[in-house]
């Protein structure tokens, strides 16, 4: 399906992606990278700001290693659309109308990887190639 370039890039695409909604999610929660609410860190438990910081927070940092990163994936690309329907699109129709794109641009983002996988450079792969070695299972039955 994909030639190894491909399968390298995507890696990299995962790693990028995964480091900004990782950045995104502790600007939110800690307050930190210049971002989060006026530069403080939302409070604990409040909806949906600090749960939707939380889960940026995770999923960022498992599509970014490439630890269960389909369903990581998934979890953020979903967040990021009733984000985007919730919060965004009753401002206007269009993202660019509505400040959405951010929203948008993850959400599709995480889809494409959660339908793509995690490329040739993730923990997924290698758990995968450590199974799938012919002599590990003999040594795992013994």
């Amino acid at each position: 399906m994909f030639t190894r370039v491909h399968t390298e890039t995507l890696s990299l695409y995962r790693m990028v992606v995964g480091l900004l909604f990782l950045c995104h999610g502790a600007a939110s929660m800690f307050g930190v990278l210049g971002g989060g609410f006026g530069g403080h860190a939302v409070h604990v438990g409040t909806w949906p700001g600090w749960w939707a910081a939380l889960i940026q927070l995770v999923t960022g940092a498992l599509v970014l290693v490439g630890l269960l990163t389909r369903p990581a994936a998934l979890v953020a690309s979903g967040s990021m659309a009733y984000a985007y329907f919730t919060v965004h699109q009753e401002r206007a129709l269009w993202p660019i109308q509505n400040g959405g794109e951010l929203a948008a641009m993850f959400c599709w983002s995480f889809l494409l990887l959660a339908v793509a996988g995690p490329g040739r450079w993730s923990l997924d792969e290698l758990i995968g190639r450590v199974r799938s070695e012919p002599g590990r299972a003999a040594l795992v039955e013994a």
